[in-house]
């Protein structure tokens, strides 16, 4: 009989292999060691949750939206940072596809996006 929490710890160490992760990782521990370059993606990342909750809130965010694509390209402007999003980008890429892969697996519907745009 499969265990599958040895599965589970299985996929763990493959993710932690991975080039996505390993990208990741690399990256973010270069950054984490300049604290104000570091300190700039987590004050970015934090107006970026904040949005996200007006958004959620149904709030309106057109302006604010705007204002953190811009901050963003600004960023993205340093080689490290453009290194760091495209890195997190891939390994979140990742997450999301083997969950999606476990959900379908099991038979949940798992595809939000889909359900929304149909209202089913």
């Amino acid at each position: 009989m499969v265990n599958v929490y040895d599965k589970a710890y299985e996929l763990a160490r493959a993710l932690k292999a991975s080039p996505e992760f390993l990208s990741y990782t690399k990256i973010k521990e270069k950054l984490e060691k300049d604290k104000e370059t570091w300190q700039r993606i987590v004050d970015f990342r934090q107006k970026q949750l904040e949005i996200q909750a007006r958004q959620l809130q149904g709030q309106k965010i057109e302006e604010e939206l705007s204002q953190l694509q811009n901050l963003f390209n600004l960023l993205a402007a340093n080689r490290d940072i453009a290194e760091f999003f495209q890195a997190e980008y891939a390994f979140s890429r990742l997450m999301f596809d083997i969950q999606k892969i476990i959900g379908e697996a099991v038979g949940l519907d798992m595809d939000w996006e889909k359900q929304m745009k149909t209202g089913s």
